[in-house]
């Protein structure tokens, strides 16, 4: 039977070299990035098959090529004496796999694995010799910090599993690697503490990620979903995401479960908690007084950056008596010379403000700078002298773009968020604001992925921790509390 593409996996390899080498072409379609050298070593037929830019030149010739060439071949069965010096007798690469099918000879080839083909033996042996380009450890570019490490994780996963390795030296750090995706074959790996993490979350894991049937996994955004219970429904992700080793290994360290995916500089964290959101590393390199400082500005820019529009738009349509007399007439005559309602303006002006931050991040960095001075010096000033905008509105909304800045893990909630408040506010005052505010508690509240409520330690209370959120613990109290993700679990 024929062997191609779409029944390759399963297939065996054959003792007949070359219907292996017909077979290998087949199922690439000859592909031109197909390297195959046929040798003859000692009168035996051998074939070296590569992936071209996959593997390094160098390694190959000085570990591969060389002791082939200087091996003495046994006349009593030659091609046994190969195969058993290429795997017992010698240590050509330090990764050495022997296979039997094409389904594993696509897998290791794909991932630069150099695989060697022996006449009469019906298995292969691959060496791993990678020598693709990849990028270099950089600076993290979402999650910036001023006293923590300044490293981030790499689009390699090798790179990414020894970046934690390095920082937990303990034989409980736990890697187990797995192939998600129909066509792409990702490498996708959990990352657990033995010991530390639940067993019932790192099974609950590795069965969803079993079960992810795609065709190709890009990115984490791919796998996130699968790994929520209510990906849809809920506002809010129970699944967070890091791109900075040192967070992960925090996380690790509280018994969670991190999930490393090939192609990718961002880690996922199951599960994670809504107020992990107002921390930083910065916070445990300052005084604890200030850490405390610093975060209840994060509450306070969290409120701003969501709510602050519709508060301002139900105060001005519903509510002016909570003004003074002057701000109200100030106000009043601002919004004279404006030629909308207050309600639409603001939409309007939100969805410019939505628009120009798309913009920025889009554009390469040189040009994406350019846009917030183009957005606040020329398009602000013009909308404002022109009577388009009124003056107050825009420092309302120059307040809000600030606030949201401060929680860039919550871009994607406060933008939508922030709509709805005002929708809610200009539609009903401080009743819609009040009912908006409910639903939204409301869906937080009803989020517990992996069993782990997203409110916790706040909802259930937990004494101990509750000084974790409104201040930051001291590292003589982290010395004797060891707390767990485990101790939220619900039975």
């Amino acid at each position: 039977m024929s062997i191609d593409y779409s029944n390759y996996k399963d297939a065996v390899i054959s003792d007949d070299i070359t219907k292996n080498l017909i077979d290998l072409r087949s199922v690439t379609g000859n592909t031109m990035d197909l390297n195959v050298m046929e040798i003859n070593i000692g009168g035996v037929e051998c074939a070296v098959v590569t992936i071209e830019a996959m593997v390094s030149t160098s390694s190959m010739a000085e570990l591969i090529f060389r002791p082939l060439m200087e091996f003495k071949v046994p006349k009593n069965q030659p091609a046994q004496g190969i195969f058993n010096f290429c795997t017992r007798q010698s240590l050509f690469a330090n990764e050495r796999k022997i296979i039997c099918s094409y389904g594993d000879i696509m897998q290791l080839l794909f991932s630069g694995f150099a695989v060697i083909l022996i006449n009469t033996i019906p298995r292969a042996i691959a060496y791993g010799v990678q020598g693709f380009d990849k990028k270099s450890i950089s600076e993290p570019t979402s999650e910036r910090n001023v006293m923590g490490s300044q490293e981030a994780f790499a689009e390699v996963i090798r790179t990414n599993i020894s970046l934690i390795r390095r920082r937990i030296k303990n034989p409980a750090l736990r890697f187990e690697m797995l192939q998600i995706g129909e066509k792409s074959s990702t490498d996708v790996c959990i990352v657990h503490m033995a010991g530390k993490a639940p067993q019932k979350v790192v099974d609950r894991v590795r069965k969803k990620l079993k079960n992810i049937k795609m065709d190709t996994v890009i990115a984490s955004g791919y796998i996130k979903p699968f790994l929520e219970e209510k990906n849809g429904q809920n506002l809010f992700s129970g699944i967070g995401t890091t791109e900075r080793p040192d967070i992960l290994c925090s996380k690790l360290n509280e018994g969670k479960v991190g999930v490393l995916i090939d192609g990718t500089p961002f880690a996922l964290i199951c599960p994670t908690l809504f107020v992990e959101n107002f921390k930083t590393i910065d916070d445990y390199c300052s005084k604890p007084y200030y850490a405390a400082f610093i975060r209840w500005i994060r509450y306070i820019a969290f409120f701003f950056a969501v709510a602050f529009p519709g508060i301002y738009v139900s105060i001005i349509n519903y509510h002016p008596e909570m003004l003074t007399l002057r701000m109200l007439l100030n106000l009043y005559a601002s919004e004279q010379t404006t030629p909308y309602p207050l309600y639409f303006e603001i939409i309007i002006i939100m969805a410019l403000l939505e628009l120009m931050r798309e913009a920025s991040v889009r554009l390469p960095t040189a040009i994406g700078s350019a846009i917030s001075i183009v957005g606040g010096l020329v398009i602000g000033d013009a909308a404002v002298k022109s009577g388009l905008i009124s003056s107050p509105l825009l420092i309302i909304v120059g307040l809000t773009a600030t606030a949201s800045f401060v929680l860039p893990g919550f871009s994607q909630q406060t933008s939508v968020l922030r709509i709805l408040y005002i929708i809610a506010g200009g539609a009903a005052g401080f009743l819609g604001i009040a009912i908006c505010t409910i639903l939204i508690i409301s869906n937080i509240c009803a989020m517990d992925e992996f069993n782990v409520p997203y409110t916790a330690p706040v909802s259930p209370f937990s004494r101990k921790e509750i000084t974790d959120v409104i201040s930051r613990k001291s590292y003589r109290r982290m010395e004797n509390e060891h707390p767990t993700i485990e101790n939220y679990m619900k039975n």
